[in-house]
């Protein structure tokens, strides 16, 4: 298979020249012993063409996607994105206030101000954070009052508020969290505030989520079958397969001269493994500390359960308790009930008693005046 990418890519170099350079300096040779077997093979098989080449990287979507020396590419694929005809006119500062650990995760995040005085935030992540719609609303909230005081700043005292444009908050997952998973034969979810009453009222905010791992499974069960721009821009975006590189270029020609400049940039070994290199390590430092934050929520989540069964338990030996008192009380009125009754009877059978024995005076006394009446 890599002979087929070679065919349309004589550039790419084969293993065994790659190795030669590698073994030929002392530098190259211990960097490349560092990596884990999965590491190397991915380093290699990319370099040689035996698999294709994603600009999943930092150091190559730079060069491939930089919207200030290629903004056409990136006005097509938020074209494409969005729906509607789009162009940078600037590109602008990115966001300050990210949290630092946040970057070696994020692949490409670039903010461009759009002919229409829009503003798009476009970010590609490498594995999906935790919480992505609170995520995105921040940034999202942040691009939007950062153009507020930015135009405002500009107008001055002609400033209104429909100065103000639609902001776009843009997330491509290449690994998505679970949510996205809910809904398998879908790779497109837009959002925008809406009335329950159907109102229209523009609340500026808009947003799209994008998980390419989804999209990848749902081209490999059509096996490769690249219909539009859109779908080729996200298999250039996400998908190796050799079949899928020759899928887009043979579809869609003008790919291949970003394939080609991808597998220039490959040519510099020496570059292209320090550059690596630093992305591993990034990735891996951050890979761990997004595990040991699962790892902590999972953790939080037993806790509450804990807490909550340790409540339960206590309610339950509470109304233990409770029934329990009830059941005593309950015995104790019986037993008095018993005892009320017992002292009843004592009570009829003594005046049973004094009845018979009132009877039985009563029958001697009248034997006695018979016995009196005879006699006389």
């Amino acid at each position: 298979m890599a002979n087929k990418l070679q065919e349309y890519f004589p550039m790419i170099q084969t293993r065994e020249s790659i190795m030669e350079q590698i073994e030929a300096d002392r530098h190259l040779k211990s960097m490349f012993e560092q990596w884990g077997e999965n590491h190397r093979q991915e380093f290699l098989d990319f370099c040689t063409g035996v698999r294709g080449v994603k600009p999943m990287y930092d150091f190559i979507s730079k060069e491939i996607l930089n919207p200030e020396t290629v903004p056409e590419r990136i006005d097509e694929l938020l074209s494409l994105l969005l729906g509607q005809e789009v162009h940078i006119i600037e590109v602008l500062p990115g966001d300050s206030t990210r949290i630092a650990d946040e970057t070696s995760l994020v692949i490409m995040d670039i903010v461009v101000q759009l002919k229409d005085g829009s503003i798009a935030n476009l970010e590609i992540q490498k594995i999906g954070y935790k919480f992505p719609g609170e995520r995105s609303a921040c940034y999202s909230a942040d691009l939007l009052l950062r153009q507020y005081k930015r135009v405002r700043s500009k107008r001055k005292k002609k400033f209104v508020y429909k100065d103000i444009k639609e902001v776009y908050t843009i997330v491509l997952f290449e690994q998505s969290t679970s949510a996205f998973h809910q809904f398998p034969d879908t790779y497109l979810h837009y959002f925008e505030q809406k009335s329950n009453t159907g109102i229209e009222i523009n609340l500026l905010q808009k947003y799209l989520f994008v998980p390419l791992d989804i999209f990848r499974e749902i081209q490999q069960n059509k096996h490769i079958r690249i219909e539009n721009r859109l779908e080729a821009w996200l298999a250039f975006l996400s998908m190796d397969e050799p079949e899928a590189v020759i899928s887009i270029i043979e579809k869609y020609s003008d790919f291949k001269a970003m394939y080609g400049q991808i597998y220039e940039i490959c040519r510099n070994i020496e570059e292209v493994m320090g550059m690596f290199s630093k992305e591993l390590r990034e990735l891996d430092r951050n890979t761990v500390q997004l595990m040991i934050d699962e790892m902590q929520e999972e953790l939080n989540q037993v806790k509450r359960k804990v807490e909550e069964e340790k409540q339960k338990a206590e309610e339950e030996k509470q109304k233990a308790e409770e029934e329990k008192q009830k059941a005593e009380e309950e015995k104790q009125k019986a037993e008095e009930e018993r005892q009320k009754a017992e002292e009843e009877r004592q009570k009829a059978e003594r005046k049973e008693q004094e009845l018979e024995e009132t009877r039985q005076a009563y029958e001697k006394a009248l034997k006695r005046i018979e016995e009196l009446e005879r006699t006389s």
